[in-house]
């Protein structure tokens, strides 16, 4: 799966010669831009042997909905808040079973729940690599990796909120109705 995953992604290459992830004339996205242009670099991680209070913590503290798991600034998994809310879904809500609820949380380890077996770009991919392997395999974060040490993570709101930012002209708007017609 990997090797057809790194096939695509070969094909999909173009020459290095990147360009700015808006055009000028449409102000629209260039997916031929490095995922370097939109990807997250600030990252929360956890190791494989943390318990899943710290990955509950995170939670709670960051408005992120993917921690990639590392062991030696190597990515060796992902925990997705759906992961962790499917791990959950056995906790009752009941006030008097916090403590077993609690207990639960420290018996268990992050790579007791984290997904394994990763696709991987590299920050000079272009964005079109990465929406090629969002749509095939429906994820929706990606470790970006250069020289086997993670250096960033791109996930679909890294997209969306590129598209959303992109500013609207006058100029765009004639343009489109031009087109519908």
């Amino acid at each position: 799966m990997m090797k057809v995953i790194r096939l695509a992604i070969e094909s999909l290459h173009l020459a290095l010669d990147f360009k700015p992830i808006f055009t000028k004339k449409f102000n629209k996205m260039n997916v031929l831009a490095p995922i370097s242009t939109l990807m997250s670099k600030n990252l929360v991680t956890v190791n494989p042997e943390d318990k899943l209070t710290t990955v509950k913590e995170i939670f709670e503290k960051h408005n992120i909905h993917h921690i990639p798991v590392v062991r030696f600034k190597q990515i060796v998994g992902m925990v997705s808040k759906t992961d962790f809310m499917y791990f959950m879904r056995g906790f009752t809500r009941n006030e008097d079973d916090k403590f077993v609820n609690e207990a639960r949380l420290r018996a268990y380890r992050v790579e007791d729940i984290m997904t394994k077996g990763l696709a991987k770009v590299d920050p000079h991919d272009r964005i079109n690599v990465a929406l090629e392997v969002f749509k095939v395999n429906r994820f929706h974060a990606i470790p970006v990796v250069e020289n086997e040490e993670l250096v960033g993570i791109v996930t679909t709101f890294d997209i969306i909120r590129a598209l959303a930012d992109e500013k609207v002209t006058s100029e765009q708007i004639l343009e489109s109705n031009k087109i519908k017609d």
